[in-house]
């Protein structure tokens, strides 16, 4: 794998298709991965707990990828002919990979794509590069040169590799603003792409549950703190049912309490900073709507003084029942603050679920699973989940839907969008 800094210097290997992806391969960034922990912590603002767990998920995503295969696909036989399809690679490809992730879904966009024969680009974000550009230097062990490349750049290479005439395929992650201006510049040149965006993710609880076991479930995981809410298929949206209402709001405001803020190193810390100064100016402009729209705060809400001298450092807060059109409820906050909503009706908080451009996620927690089934299929996303939430598999597909996303990543579905389908048809009585 080549790394560059020089988008001119790009060699486009438009007729260069190779699968060069064995068990070695594996086994060298395996030995190398514990060595990424320090350097991810400090461009990614992770604690070393969330440093180590996406490393590792990184490498179960190759290793999981790997064991997947498209095999050609019979769809009609019989005595007068056959008709089946295959699919076969595109060509070049990139990755445009976000600041969240960047070894996760930056590796799970390489893997699919050399493993379907493609060439790959990996672009990283100009918040995240060192990471993508120290796999890179590690692949260039494994596999030939021109295969994969690193290309980083500041936010005028994307929109060059997007328009370039080479490249037949994009894979993005970002943001909802950004991915309709990728769409908009491969129509021009008809490539096709995925698009994985920003998601405002609802979890309705129901109110047969066991508070405590929920709380628990909900909170150490995929509730809006985890990576400082910095992850798109988090809870941003916690509908509680009003019988359980307020013993609900009071544990999950005790279990907040207990969370440690703490940057890179600290063995302790359940999250970190937010990741850079773009980001932190809009959560910092969403926390002074909190005293301009009078929401009632049960947790949090005060800018934390360490912001000041130590880093983008934001308190975990709590909104109480605010308005559904509060734009702490309709935008994606993308930050350590959740509201939590009431509800008493079925019909009524699946509208009010679905009543938001965005479709990522979405989840339903009940002792009664064929009721939490029920609702969970009338919600409007890409991933549905029963009793949890932000559970993802390397050989399970996961995109959105609506605004949140065109085509999915990841499993077998994932790895078709890096091909063409071609249909064979032959006839036998000749």
């Amino acid at each position: 794998m080549g790394t560059t800094t020089d988008p001119q210097k790009i060699e486009f290997t438009a007729c260069h298709f190779l699968v060069f992806l064995s068990i070695t391969g594996y086994d060298t960034i395996e030995a190398n991965l514990a060595g990424f922990t320090d350097l991810l912590m400090k461009e990614a603002g992770k604690p070393v707990s969330g440093a180590n767990m996406e490393l590792q998920f990184g490498l179960m995503h190759l290793r999981e990828t790997a064991k997947l295969e498209l095999e050609e696909e019979v769809i009609e036989d019989n005595e007068e002919r056959t008709a089946s399809v295959r699919y076969v690679p595109i060509g070049v490809g990139v990755g445009i990979v976000p600041w969240i992730y960047p070894v996760v879904l930056g590796l799970g966009k390489l893997d699919a794509a050399v493993l379907t024969g493609n060439t790959f680009i990996w672009k990283p974000s100009p918040y995240s590069p060192y990471t993508a550009l120290k796999l890179g230097e590690l692949a260039a062990k494994i596999f030939p040169p021109g295969v994969v490349q690193v290309l980083s750049g500041d936010e005028g290479l994307g929109p060059l590799l997007t328009a370039h005439p080479d490249v037949a395929r994009i894979s993005f992650t970002g943001s909802t603003a950004t991915g309709k201006k990728v769409m908009a510049a491969c129509a021009k040149t008809l490539k096709r792409l995925t698009l994985e965006l920003g998601g405002n993710d609802a979890a309705i609880v129901c109110e047969d549950v066991d508070v405590a076991k929920v709380v628990q479930k909900v909170q150490i995981g995929p509730m809006a703190f985890l990576h400082a809410g910095q992850v798109c298929m988090e809870i941003k949206r916690l509908y509680v049912h009003e019988k359980i209402y307020s013993e609900f709001l009071k544990q999950l405001v005790d279990l907040v309490k207990q969370f440690k803020i703490g940057g890179a190193g600290d063995t302790e810390a359940f999250f970190g900073p937010v990741q850079n100064r773009m980001q932190f100016n809009k959560l910092q402009n969403l926390y002074s709507e909190i005293p301009k729209q009078g929401w009632q705060v049960a947790l949090g809400g005060i800018e934390n003084q360490r912001s000041k001298t130590e880093g983008f450092f934001m308190p975990p807060t709590i909104i109480d029942n605010p308005p559904d059109d509060s734009r702490i409820v309709v935008e994606e906050p993308f930050g350590p603050i959740v509201p939590v909503l009431k509800w008493s009706d079925e019909e009524d908080v699946i509208a009010r679920a679905n009543n938001t451009n965005m479709g990522l996620g979405a989840s339903v927690w009940s002792k009664d699973i064929d009721r939490a089934r029920r609702m969970a299929k009338r919600l409007e996303a890409g991933s549905l989940w029963v009793n949890t939430h932000f559970e993802l598999a390397p050989y399970v597909p996961f995109g959105g839907h609506k605004w949140s996303g065109v085509g999915m990543d990841w499993g077998t579905v994932g790895m078709k969008g890096w091909c063409n389908a071609q249909a064979i048809w032959v006839r036998k009585d000749l």
